[in-house]
């Protein structure tokens, strides 16, 4: 690639070999393997995986790009066989889709379509797996775009199916910011007080920034520094700390970078590929 033509080639890509790269570290995918586990995300990872050791009901809220997604795959490769984890990854359901949506990946008869059955069907499948040795979870990523407090309550209802002394899932709420803002609106009132675990992820600081470059340059098979420290300010400067961002940026530069036969990212990389992405 020309410097600075912004035009990506096939060559483009041999920037792993030119930087000494396994693999590409800054990619799109919620790859639990890449997961910076600074204080802000080890602490979300923790009350994850006591709230569903716990079988509660957990609430991580965070802005977009913070790293949500990820966490919720570090969390599902984090649990044992003695879990039985459901991932829901697009909420926008209504009750009865959500019903039938738990129920399928819980492995319930299909023939089971009505509310009633469906609710039936779950809590026999869920007594079942408890009776294996298994503890089930319920993990809904993009929480916020259940489109109404109808589904909500169906959540709820769901975390009604118990033991004199213990539940029989864990529910992990997964979400933006607006909602924690939406849940505690007085509607929601009977699943907040449910809510025995929560946590806001923040943002990185500039220090974490450097730290969670490092990390994925590792994770991708290089431990010599390779952004130098006007390079982590810059990156720093543009993304405000987000990690998608980051991965934005960062990704472009390195195809920048060899693009111009920099043996090191630098600020100047940064500045001018930030330029490009606007």
């Amino acid at each position: 690639m020309a410097p600075g033509s912004g035009l990506l080639t096939p060559e483009s890509y041999l920037y792993e070999e030119f930087y000494g790269l396994k693999e590409k570290p800054f990619s799109k995918t919620p790859d639990p393997r890449f997961l910076y586990q600074g204080r802000k995300h080890a602490e979300a990872l923790a009350r994850l995986q006591l709230a569903v050791e716990d079988m509660d009901i957990v609430l991580l809220t965070g802005d977009i790009g913070s790293g949500k997604t990820t966490l919720s795959r570090a969390l599902i490769d984090s649990l044992d066989e003695r879990f039985h984890p459901v991932l829901i990854i697009n909420p926008r359901l209504s009750p009865t889709q959500l019903l039938q949506t738990v129920a399928l990946r819980l492995g319930v008869d299909e023939e089971l379509h009505a509310r009633h059955g469906l609710l039936e069907g779950i809590n026999a499948k869920l007594y079942e797996i408890y009776e294996a040795g298994k503890r089930t979870a319920i993990i809904i990523d993009e929480a916020q775009l259940i489109p109404g407090k109808e589904t909500f309550e169906e959540l709820r209802l769901l975390t009604n199916f118990q033991l004199d002394d213990r539940n029989l899932l864990a529910l992990v709420l997964i979400g933006q910011t607006e909602l924690r803002v939406r849940l505690a609106k007085r509607p929601y009132r009977a699943l907040r007080q449910r809510i025995g675990l929560q946590y806001h992820l923040g943002l990185l600081d500039e220090q974490e920034t450097g730290e969670y470059v490092a990390h994925r340059l590792s994770v991708a098979g290089r431990d010599a520094p390779l952004f130098d420290e006007g390079a982590i300010a810059a990156l720093y400067r543009y993304s405000d700390g987000v990690p998608r961002l980051i991965n934005v940026l960062a990704g472009n530069a390195l195809i920048e970078g060899f693009g111009r036969g920099a043996a090191a990212i630098t600020e100047e990389i940064v500045e001018d590929v930030a330029e490009e992405l606007k």
